[in-house]
């Protein structure tokens, strides 16, 4: 695209934004069960206004802008106090689950370092970790050290973790719970290992942390997960998910806190400029997402809280019942103990699967194999799907049995001998050829993505990654000069929905 020479009117400008969302999958109809938390209209409506309110405040400089630092406080207080932090937590208010999981592991390898004269960090990692800890790892150049999970409930081991610890391990992880499969890690077993050993322990709640809290005062099944357990040193949590805050909302927080937060902060005043004093990685910050999280925490209150939670959990539970009881060739994944699970089947194409339910309107969220957990498809059941279990059950039944009736099944289980000499052989043309064999031309979408997934199922994982990478690295290629063309969607959009159900991305 090239730079406009003459501007456009507000209209026009607003229009073309639109014509860009139509694109989008249609979460309004409750029918998506992954990336977006919706918790009702005047929330929504409460969450723009405040968001526009503090658009153009900058989160740079808090002696310039008091108002973003008070919120700010005020917002990490609230949580500290969620998840029973006590009087010494602290924590910092992120742009997501990405950046707290960073911030947490360099605050470990620093004070490693410091007071610890470790020199060569290690992460010591269950392998249902949220990658953002691998991401973590590469940027801040330590070992991750994954170990092996239970391969019936996906939990962490301990006796396994404890066994990988070593001189240079700076910092333990659990989930609370995991995305893949909803299943929350043994934490106050881990606390005691942690406290055995003298290493800290972060607990990823990221998708939990504004959840479990209630859904554990409401009674059901939850374990001790929190600050509160012994031996857990910090942990992160997300607003922008059942907190229903707008995207851009997460805190890491540290039990020790005023410690272990002076190794996450930056600062610098060796050049000719002002002092650069940042407490997370951005610098220049709208103090719109924090404004929206102090306004929807306000708005909603526990009460509203335990309200969102009873009716998404009563809507999650009456879906895996039906999987367990009524749908037999399906089955759940592990043991889930919240509003999100994963489904997968011995005798059908799960792939398929979630194929079949598309052309009924719904969005289930493909994951592919690794180690102990089979290809599966992932939900996330939010007060905005409750209203829709009844149907999405219905539909998962009739597509199901027509998978059945059509001998669909089960995943693809070898390569076919063309899709497998590309593999064994890869080149720079992979994924050119790849997507030719898969009925994809780079620019218009296979009417069914079941092939596609199954293959890269089935791929190992650094080459599925690779080819992944190649593919991003592809779809934001600027190449594509036209952004529109007449009132048509442009290729790159086109890329961009193929790349999505590709992946079946996560939110962090």
């Amino acid at each position: 695209m090239k730079f406009p020479e003459q501007g456009q009117d507000t209209g026009t400008v607003l229009t073309k934004l639109e014509l860009m969302k139509s694109e989008d999958l249609p979460w309004e109809e409750g029918k998506v069960f992954a990336y977006v938390y919706d918790a009702g209209p005047q929330a929504m409506k409460l969450i723009k206004d405040s968001f526009s309110l503090f658009l153009t405040e900058n989160g740079l400089d808090p002696t310039a802008f008091p108002s973003a630092m008070q919120l700010e406080k005020e917002v990490i207080g609230m949580a500290i106090d969620l998840i029973n932090g006590g009087d010494k937590a602290e924590g910092s208010f992120t742009s997501g689950g990405t950046e707290s999981i960073i911030l947490a592991v360099k605050s470990a390898r620093d004070f490693a370092k410091a007071e610890r004269n470790i020199s060569e960090p290690e992460l010591l990692l269950p392998e249902t970790a949220h990658p953002a800890f691998t991401k973590a790892c590469q940027y801040l150049k330590i070992k991750p050290v994954v170990v092996k999970v239970n391969e019936q409930n996906f939990q962490a081991i301990g006796s396994e973790m404890e066994q990988a610890i070593n001189d240079n391990t700076i910092m333990m992880v659990a989930s609370a719970p995991g995305y893949g499969h909803g299943v929350i890690d043994p934490i106050s077993e881990l606390g005691q290992i942690a406290l055995k050993h003298d290493i800290l322990f972060h607990v990823d709640s990221c998708v939990g942390g504004m959840y479990l809290p209630f859904a554990k005062q409401l009674g059901f099944d939850i374990p001790d997960f929190d600050l509160s357990v012994p031996g857990v040193t910090s942990i992160s949590m997300d607003f922008h998910k059942w907190g229903y805050a707008a995207k851009g909302a997460s805190a890491v927080i540290y039990k020790d806190g005023a410690k272990m937060r002076s190794y996450q902060i930056f600062a610098w005043s060796g050049w000719t400029g002002y002092s650069v004093i940042n407490p997370t990685v951005m610098s220049t910050k709208s103090a719109g997402p924090i404004a929206a999280c102090w306004a929807i925490l306000n708005h909603m209150g526990k009460q509203g809280y335990l309200d969102l939670v009873q009716k998404s959990q009563t809507a999650a539970n009456k879906i895996m019942d039906a999987i367990t009881n009524d749908i037999e060739p399906l089955r759940l994944m592990g043991e889930p103990k919240a509003n999100l699970f994963a489904i997968t089947s011995d005798t059908v194409d799960i792939f398929a699967l979630a194929d079949e339910m598309k052309t009924r309107g719904w969005y289930i969220q493909p994951q592919f194999g690794y180690s102990s957990s089979k290809g599966n498809v992932h939900l996330s059941v939010g007060a905005h799907n409750a209203d829709k279990a009844d149907e999405f059950i219905s539909d998962l039944k009739m597509m199901t049995a027509k998978l059945v009736a059509e001998q669909k099944g089960p995943s693809m289980q070898q390569l076919p001998d063309d899709i497998a000499e590309l593999v064994a052989n890869p080149d720079e043309r992979l994924l050119e050829k790849l997507s030719e064999l898969l009925g994809s031309d780079g620019t218009n979408l296979p009417e069914r993505m079941d092939a596609v997934n199954n293959v890269l199922n089935l791929m190992e994982p650094k080459l599925r990654d690779k080819l992944l990478a190649d593919f991003l690295n592809q779809l934001y290629s600027s190449a594509d000069k036209s952004v529109f063309e007449g009132v048509k969607i442009p290729k790159i959009y086109r890329l961009y929905r193929y790349f999505k159900k590709l992946l079946g991305y996560s939110d962090k």
